[in-house]
């Protein structure tokens, strides 16, 4: 009977070893798929924003061009700040 008392406490360290080894490596599987979800996410927005960014909006060249010419003009004080918005807001509808 004495080897029975004795086996009791290795095997509950050996269950509650194995439990936190169980534990542990479910922590880091968890963790290490949540940095490759985190990377994939990143990896997406940033192809988002690529083409966002090289699509101007929406805008034409030519329309930009003629923005780019009321702005000289409303720096230089030929063009009332209204009259600028007014333009802009054409320019931008059309």
């Amino acid at each position: 009977m004495p080897m029975f008392m004795r086996r009791r406490p290795l095997l509950r360290a050996a269950a509650v070893g194995g439990g936190a080894y169980y534990a542990g490596s479910r922590h880091a599987a968890g963790q290490a798929q949540a940095a490759s979800q985190d990377e994939r996410i990143s990896e997406l927005e940033s192809q988002q924003a690529a083409p966002a960014a090289s699509a101007g909006g929406g805008i034409s060249s030519d329309a930009m061009q003629k923005l780019q010419e009321l702005a000289k003009l409303h720096d230089q004080g030929v063009l009332a700040d209204d009259e600028f918005a007014t333009q802009k807001a054409r320019l931008l509808a059309g």
